[in-house]
């Protein structure tokens, strides 16, 4: 029985039609009628019910396709750990990580914690925050880093940070010593304010901000870092953790503004896992020694 026979059924249980599965397995219509024949051949049923150029899976065949996926899934997830042993790898680690971690200090962590654990292979994979203790829970992830604590006891949290929220502008032609004071009122009255690219303190924040400036014309912007490149483009405001901004302040390519209408939020970056091991306790040791306010 050939692999290929089964990648064809597959795709032909799935779309029902010969001329369709061809063109999406970059075949011809008739290897596809060859490749189910022999397969048929090889089982000793039909999987398929032909009628009037129409095709249907037989019983035999709706059962025997979850049984095909699955081997297709095993032998795909062999040949890939195969793979990731020949280019030394001995273990996976997957980390799942929200947007917001990713454009800040990630890069610099994953440097050093690849060099040090040759032997593992690092997944990363980005969601958002509402969808990593899930992962965690069920063990889709080893770890994640999320903006928001479990709500679940069997997941072990550590606060990796804390983060002040800042009051964050386009830069303006002045430099910070000959510039005029910056108003944090004409601002928001004037300006478009990016919101909800973060899944705790915009609430609270915009209750809070209408009750000091009426009229605040806002976007919702569900992507930080597209909210932070907006601003370098002169669009628009927003409140971003100062993690998120910290190098472009530094290097002059957004200005923040002292905001004193009232005390603006603090937000926390939690690690969660299930299982605290060596790699989970060296990567969240290297997010703490980079971070700093």
């Amino acid at each position: 029985m050939e692999v290929q026979w089964l990648r064809t059924f597959v795709d032909a249980a799935e779309t029902l039609n010969f001329r369709i599965s061809s063109e999406r397995l970059m075949m011809s219509q008739p290897s596809v009628t060859v490749h189910i024949r022999l397969l048929e051949e090889n089982l000793g049923l039909l999987l398929f019910k032909r009628s009037h150029n129409r095709v249907s899976l037989t019983e035999e065949g709706r059962y025997f396709r979850d049984k095909a996926e699955k081997v297709l899934e095993q032998l795909d997830d062999s040949v890939e750990e195969l793979h990731s042993f020949a280019q030394g790898y001995r273990k996976i680690w997957t980390l799942a990580i929200s947007p917001l971690m990713a454009e800040t200090i990630l890069p610099y962590v994953l440097k050093s914690f690849i060099r040090e654990h040759t032997e593992v292979e690092l997944v990363i994979r980005v969601e958002e925050s509402e969808k990593i203790e899930a992962l965690v829970e069920s063990e889709q992830v080893s770890a994640g880093i999320s903006a928001l604590p479990p709500t679940g006891r069997s997941i072990a949290q550590v606060v990796v940070y804390n983060d002040p929220i800042l009051f964050v502008l386009p830069r303006d032609a002045y430099d910070d010593e000959t510039g005029p004071q910056v108003s944090v009122e004409d601002t928001l009255r004037n300006s478009v304010l990016f919101t909800h690219h973060h899944p705790v303190f915009w609430e609270e924040l915009l209750g809070k901000l209408r009750l000091h400036v009426p009229g605040i014309r806002t976007m919702k912007v569900t992507q930080a870092h597209i909210a932070k490149r907006f601003i370098q483009e002169g669009l628009g405001a927003s409140f971003l953790p100062k993690s998120m901004v910290r190098r472009e302040l530094v290097e002059g390519r957004l200005m923040e503004a002292h905001f004193e209408l009232f005390p603006l939020p603090v937000v926390s970056t939690y690690f969660l896992t299930k299982h605290m091991g060596i790699l989970e306790e060296d990567f969240m040791r290297r997010i703490q020694s980079v971070y700093f306010t």
